[in-house]
């Protein structure tokens, strides 16, 4: 039986996610059985640094990329908000998953009720420092790297007071138990892409069996999000943050973003609403709107 090879990261919660991709292949791809194909990112290997310090998000992906140039797999799922702005031409961005929730959690120590004002509350991207730091001014905010259950061992080991984290990912876990409380998109915006997986190919090939697996709404909010970031210089070590979504009553897209200046302890928010069909320039005009302000 022919196989297709889905390139992943090794964590746990990458796994899963692929895991998602092959029981859809399963489903829908008859005749032709998934195979995982794991690997450990140079992302995942440089764990003392903050991300921006030792080139970005890209980290995360290009091992993957590698893979699929050298047909050692033929595609790769990635969480959309780890994949750079600039996709490689010849591996394009196949398709985006449904939306899993995209917000942001709280999560206190094992057994705890509520937060210690004493330790750290551990985030991993300056789009949360920000925004947590005017949410509890009177705590610390400090960088925490790893993958989600490396993350949540340091917290119970005592080393943090509570972690912020995406919703999907302890959803996909099956860690839901340990969400002490959501972040409303107002009180945290999340980062662009958060909650939707993105599937990577090689230019030219037939991924037509992968149709079912992708989902028209996420790739209308997918495209204004990243046009935003991209507008911004995306990329950049600038702290920013995305949420699209599309509005069931008229059918038009509603996009939250955020920007704030290098180096800078204030951002500017801004929205914009306008035809779902529309959403890269809706997401360079909220843009160029914010830099306005910004100059």
């Amino acid at each position: 039986m022919p196989k297709m090879r889905i390139g992943t990261r090794e964590s746990r919660l990458a796994v899963v996610q692929a895991q998602l991709l092959a029981a859809e292949i399963r489903r829908s791809c008859k005749g032709i059985e998934p195979e995982l194909v794991t690997m450990k990112t140079t992302g995942d290997r440089i764990l003392d640094r903050a991300l921006d310090k030792i080139g970005g998000k890209g980290l995360f992906v290009k091992e993957l990329d590698h893979a699929l140039r050298e047909n050692r797999s033929d595609v790769s799922v990635h969480s959309l908000k780890d994949v750079p702005m600039q996709v490689p031409e010849d591996l394009p961005l196949l398709g985006f998953s449904k939306r899993e929730d995209a917000r942001d959690v709280l999560v206190l120590q094992r057994g705890a009720n509520s937060l210690d004002p004493l330790l750290p509350l551990g985030c991993s991207s300056a789009r949360r420092a920000l925004q947590l730091r005017e949410l509890f001014p009177d705590m610390e905010v400090k960088s925490i790297r790893g993958n989600v259950l490396t993350r949540l061992q340091k917290l119970d080991q005592g080393e943090y007071g509570a972690l912020v984290l995406a919703a999907a990912g302890l959803k996909r876990l099956g860690l839901s138990e340990r969400i002490s409380r959501y972040f409303s998109v107002e009180e945290l915006l999340p980062a662009a892409g958060q909650g939707i997986l993105a599937v990577q190919g090689r230019m030219g090939e037939d991924y037509s069996c992968l149709k079912s697996f992708f989902d028209q709404e996420s790739a209308w909010c997918a495209q204004a999000e990243r046009s935003f970031v991209t507008a911004l210089g995306g990329g950049c070590s600038s702290p920013i943050a995305a949420y699209a979504r599309l509005e069931q009553e008229t059918g038009r897209l509603k996009l939250t973003g955020m920007y704030a200046g290098e180096g800078s302890s204030h951002y500017k928010k801004g929205q914009i609403c306008g035809a779902k069909e529309e959403a890269q320039a809706l997401g360079k005009e909220l843009a160029c709107s914010l830099l306005s302000f910004s100059k």
